[in-house]
């Protein structure tokens, strides 16, 4: 039995899930509604705010849908409650990040800007003060979606491991290596 498939998901307070025709699941809560095919062989129940998930065998291919759709329930019923966050910092000298609503402006060493539009789904903010890496705050309720656009952001200039610079999460360890020594 899969460890993670096998736990059931706790619904909190003002949180519903229905199952329509096809196994599309349906997560509503107070910051939005979400949606999630899940595979035909895969059954979701739901009884008293707890859901559960059973698969009909022990082949590897149910095995492994078993825990991934039972992740992805969890990670839907925890966007619509709480949400999620990921933040990211510029480390650079002469970085800077801005943003007009969803647009975000980029400088990163480059010749040019870096236009990036988020899509309508996630908010965004910048912030800078002086003396700190700028920052970019990305929040919204679809997991996936939020870690995909960080992801895609971190993209456009990674941190280096000389010196570090780039865009990477906040709090993240860059593995730095030694430059080069003075000759004998």
């Amino acid at each position: 039995m899969s460890r993670i498939g096998k736990s059931p998901i706790n619904l909190p307070q003002g949180v519903t899930v229905e199952v329509s025709k096809g196994n599309l699941v349906t997560v509503k809560g107070p910051k939005g509604t979400l949606t999630q095919q899940v595979d035909p062989d895969i059954s979701v129940k739901i009884d008293d705010g707890v859901v559960t998930l059973e698969r009909p065998t022990e082949s590897i291919r149910h095995r492994s849908f078993h825990g991934l759709y039972r992740s992805l329930l969890n990670n839907m019923v925890e966007g619509v409650t709480k949400g999620f966050e990921k933040e990211l910092e510029l480390v650079g000298v002469g970085f800077r990040a801005s943003n007009t609503g969803n647009l975000l402006e980029l400088q990163l060493g480059f010749s040019h800007p870096i236009y990036f539009y988020i899509p309508d789904d996630l908010q965004l903010e910048t912030v800078t003060e002086k003396g700190k890496n700028p920052l970019i705050k990305i929040s919204g309720i679809d997991k996936q979606l939020v870690g995909q656009v960080a992801a895609k952001i971190k993209s456009f200039r990674k941190p280096e491991p000389y010196k570090g610079k780039g865009v990477r999460y906040k709090g993240e360890e860059i593995r730095r290596k030694v430059g080069k020594t003075a000759g004998a």
